[in-house]
């Protein structure tokens, strides 16, 4: 009993860590795509959803320490790289009704806006190009860790499949792609 009110005393004692801030994070970061996960899900009508990830990607972020506004995010994604679990919707997903891989190489998003929403958060938005099209896009972005030169972002955002070209299977799938990526960056 007494060891565990020395613990207590000793834990309430410790100095509070202070939380992560995008301000802390200030400099230029690569994306080290071993460390990272760009995933997707779209619902389907009577529950479920087609979920896969992205296995080639490349990118940068710059946070300005001084004006959070000024940052920059620039990503590459390489469709021919997705993975459901399933080689058939894999083949699908390439082919010309959504991907194009034959003819459509990449996908990229750069950022023309960053709007800090809290101390770790901020909304990224800008052009997102896929097959041959661009649309304006939102992301909600928090900082999850900063340790020496690397730090780890979870982004999460929604795009419609129909801005893009590649709506095949509404309504059954929804128009609606969710994202969900961990992005773990090397200061560079």
């Amino acid at each position: 009993m007494i060891a565990r009110a020395i613990g207590v005393s000793l834990l309430l004692a410790l100095p509070a860590v202070a939380a992560v801030s995008l301000g802390d994070a200030a400099g230029r970061y690569v994306i080290n795509a071993g460390g990272s996960t760009i995933a997707f899900s779209i619902p389907k009508a009577g529950g479920g959803a087609l979920s896969g990830t992205f296995g080639r990607f490349r990118g940068d972020i710059r946070i300005s320490g001084q004006n959070i506004a000024s940052s920059q995010v620039d990503i590459t994604i390489f469709p021919d790289s997705v993975r459901t679990g399933e080689s058939r919707t894999d083949a699908f997903l390439k082919s010309d009704a959504v991907f194009d891989t034959a003819n459509e190489k990449e996908i990229r998003f750069r950022s023309t806006s960053v709007k800090r929403t809290g101390d770790s958060t901020a909304v990224v938005s800008g052009p997102l190009t896929a097959r041959g099209r661009t649309g304006n896009e939102s992301f909600n972005v928090e900082l999850e860790s900063l340790s020496g030169r690397a730090v780890s972002f979870r982004v999460t955002g929604r795009v419609l499949r129909s801005r893009y070209g590649m709506d095949v299977g509404t309504p059954i799938y929804s128009n609606i792609v969710d994202f969900d990526m961990t992005l773990a960056a090397r200061r560079g």
